[in-house]
């Protein structure tokens, strides 16, 4: 019979391996550790009784506490819609200048607008409404449709080039892809354009370009270029550009067209939601107002 190698310090006899000589000690599990394994073991027996704990075939076991967490959600939502019941129902019933009118509703809708804002506008709109390549902000006077607040909630309502049966719809014509007006007669009127908003170009080619634009655009855009609401032709006397106002982007605007698109939200906003979003955007645009 062998007597193993005992640790001269502590006594313990030792397993034998040793690294850069440093000797494994042949001690036993320190008894914290077996108490610790078996509450967790009793507690996961607990657990697996009392919640719902295993998946079945199509089902699931519900536990001896029989606790539904989506039904506890949808009691939480339950309890908070009716909460809010009394103030949406308000705001679902009053006009707009009823509703800025009333302090607590405006406190109401300062709580609430910003997180729908956020999480349906933002990521066309930017965060602080104020827009992008290809997107309008929404926070200046340059509005296609109209920026009363009876135009907006309609706009939100039914959306731009959307799948609504109602919706708004514009499309600008691609006048060099489809071969309407030649790449010259292109520069020609996109320097005309942007001399509507200020920019400085040659006598000739400005004639040339208000001849042009009174062919192919005025009917859209107007004779002065100042636009049209009715059937959302942008202004174009204004520095307000959704898809840029340098040369290169007013030719290409001109050359392939645009068809902007805005989903319609009947569907997924109520008419108190699409109301606080027109409260919210109005007070934003006044707040932006130089």
């Amino acid at each position: 019979m062998s007597v193993k190698d005992r640790d001269p310090l502590t006594g313990h006899q030792t397993t034998g391996h040793e690294w850069d000589g440093i000797t494994e000690l042949n001690t036993r599990v320190p008894r914290i550790v077996w108490i610790a394994i078996i509450v967790t073991h009793v507690w996961a027996l607990a657990v697996w009784i009392l919640l719902p704990a295993w998946p079945l075939v199509s089902s699931y076991t519900r536990g001896v506490l029989g606790i539904d967490q989506q039904e506890e959600v949808k009691q939480d939502i339950l309890r908070a819609s009716l909460a809010r019941s009394d103030w949406l129902s308000a705001i679902d019933e009053l006009p707009i200048e009823e509703i800025r009118a009333d302090p607590e509703l405006m406190s109401r809708i300062a709580g609430t607008a910003p997180a729908l804002f956020g999480d349906n506008c933002a990521a066309c709109h930017g965060a602080a409404a104020t827009g992008g390549p290809g997107f309008p902000s929404l926070v200046d006077d340059a509005w296609l449709w109209g920026g009363d607040a009876e135009t907006v909630m309609e706009t939100l309502r039914v959306g731009i080039n959307a799948q609504h049966p109602d919706t708004r719809w514009a499309q600008m014509l691609a006048f060099g892809r489809d071969g309407i007006l030649s790449r010259g007669e292109i520069r020609s009127v996109a320097n005309y354009v942007r001399s509507l908003s200020g920019a400085e170009i040659a006598p000739e080619i400005r004639e040339t370009g208000a001849t042009i634009f009174a062919e192919n655009c005025s009917s859209c855009h107007g004779v002065e270029g100042q636009g049209n609401t009715d059937i959302g032709a942008p202004d174009l006397t204004d520095d307000f550009w959704i898809y840029g106002g340098d040369e290169h982007a007013v030719y290409r605007t001109i050359w392939d067209g645009r068809q902007g698109m805005m989903p319609a939200w009947e569907e997924r906003l109520s008419l108190a939601d699409r109301k606080m979003l027109t409260v919210y955007l109005q007070d934003m645009a006044e707040e932006a107002a130089p």
